[in-house]
């Protein structure tokens, strides 16, 4: 009877994923890690911006071009492809944690000026360029083979209740003692949370890939080998079409949050019922949909890109239905519906949204890369989705705008049911000619 509850554990953290507690461990930490380093910035935009103006000493023209200088990621994340090969995903966590942490104590104690703050916005967008995909390389590296889209959508799932309740407790203080300085305190504390977060990783997340080789090559060597995996990486097609098809339901994730001022345009809904909508459709619509998206993943399609391909097709044909139903009031429930079958279909989606990289034959020491490359084509959207769709706001009335931003979407989702498809097909070559050699 002493060894049954053993035996149960065990047998549930493999159904899981992970052969141990301390694979699990590990994978949280990694986890943690990938929402603590945003937790004292970019995750309180949504919730808590005017505060933030009031502690930054901005107006709205400079937080948002803070905002864009660390999208500038996206331009890095190919050569942050060359990091993620060329370093352990352990020494990039710890190295972008405290990174951050430094940079944060500056805004906290020193309040600095706009051209100072521009400087560490840039620091940040550099930082996540590897930050990132070592995150996603943590996920790949912390998990079992065939429980990739399990891994993913926990990812995604725990990501948002975090976020979710580390502003909530915020917001519980500030309701309890008022004050900017609650929150500056809850800055301060989410920071400090960095230092045994790193001594998890230290202890709990291996040393992986070039990094960890015990040889006599040297650095030189090492380095150009994660330089050969980068273009290794660059030339694989499949690593692209998942890209590709990444890219489409980030787009489609960004066109989501007009949900909201679509049903206040079209349906006149109250401030107040736009609110309990937008928390319900961009919030916890993503902490339930990731667990789901990884279950069905892994025991229902044993694939990710199915996943995918099922979910980008109800996307397409939920947006259909939107543009069809009409606009009058006595439809306005059936359009929530829709808008919220919309959102479940694309976090199912998003919450897997570079799964299927690891379900391509890329050497271990090398996903680092294709875990970069792969982040480079998903998170391309933002580019340009925003600017389109701001333009298409001010030059057009409220409802036929809306209408254009949803089919341009559908438009969006149907190519990305194309790309999933073909790399469904592909996928399933590739593993029928690896059983037959």
């Amino acid at each position: 009877m002493e060894n049954s509850s053993p035996r149960g554990s065990n047998a549930l953290l493999n159904k899981m994923g992970f052969k141990s507690g301390n694979q699990l461990t590990g994978f949280l930490t990694v986890v943690v890690a990938g929402q603590l380093v945003y937790s004292c910035f970019e995750a309180f935009k949504g919730t808590f911006y005017d505060l933030l103006l009031k502690v930054l000493g901005l107006n709205n023209a400079q937080l948002g071009i803070i905002f864009s200088l660390i999208g500038i990621s996206v331009f890095f994340y190919i050569p942050g492809g060359w990091l993620n090969n060329r370093f352990s995903i352990r020494s990039l966590l710890i190295s972008g944690l405290l990174i951050r942490m430094t940079t944060v104590f500056i805004i906290i104690f020193f309040h600095p000026t706009f051209n100072v703050l521009r400087i560490i916005a840039i620091i940040w967008g550099l930082t996540d360029a590897f930050f990132w995909p070592a995150v996603l390389n943590g996920v790949d590296l912390m998990s079992d083979k065939g429980h990739k889209g399990l891994a993913y959508g926990l990812l995604e799932s725990l990501r948002r209740a975090l976020e979710m309740g580390m502003n909530l407790l915020i917001v519980g203080a500030m309701a309890l003692f008022g004050g900017i300085s609650i929150f500056k305190t809850g800055m301060l504390i989410y920071n400090l949370l960095i230092i045994p977060l790193v001594l998890f990783i230290l202890k709990f997340v291996p040393k992986n890939g070039i990094a960890a080789a015990k040889d006599d090559s040297g650095e030189g060597k090492k380095s150009s080998d994660a330089l050969k995996g980068l273009i290794k990486v660059l030339t694989m097609p499949r690593v692209w079409l998942a890209g590709i098809t990444a890219l489409t339901i980030y787009w489609s994730y960004i066109n989501l949050i007009y949900t909201v001022p679509y049903l206040q345009a079209v349906f006149h809904i109250s401030q107040t019922e736009a609110s309990i909508f937008g928390i319900i459709n961009t919030g916890a619509m993503g902490v339930v949909a990731g667990a789901i998206s990884g279950v069905i993943s892994d025991y229902v399609f044993k694939s990710t890109s199915r996943m995918m391909f099922v979910s980008l097709g109800l996307t397409f044909l939920a947006l259909i239905a939107v543009l069809v139903v009409p606009k009058s009031h006595e439809f306005m429930w059936p359009s929530i519906i829709l808008l919220m079958v919309f959102s479940f279909a694309i976090f199912l989606a998003k919450s897997i949204i570079l799964a299927p990289v690891s379900e391509i034959e890329v050497p271990e020491k090398y996903s680092g890369s294709a875990m970069s490359v792969g982040s480079f084509a998903s998170y391309a959207p933002v580019f340009w989705a925003y600017g389109l769709n701001g333009m298409i706001i001010d030059q057009h009335n409220p409802v036929t705008a809306y209408k254009i931003i949803f089919f341009i979407s559908v438009l969006v989702a149907g190519a990305g049911v194309v790309a999933a498809f073909i790399l469904m097909i592909v996928n399933r070559k590739h593993d029928r000619q690896r059983r037959e050699a």
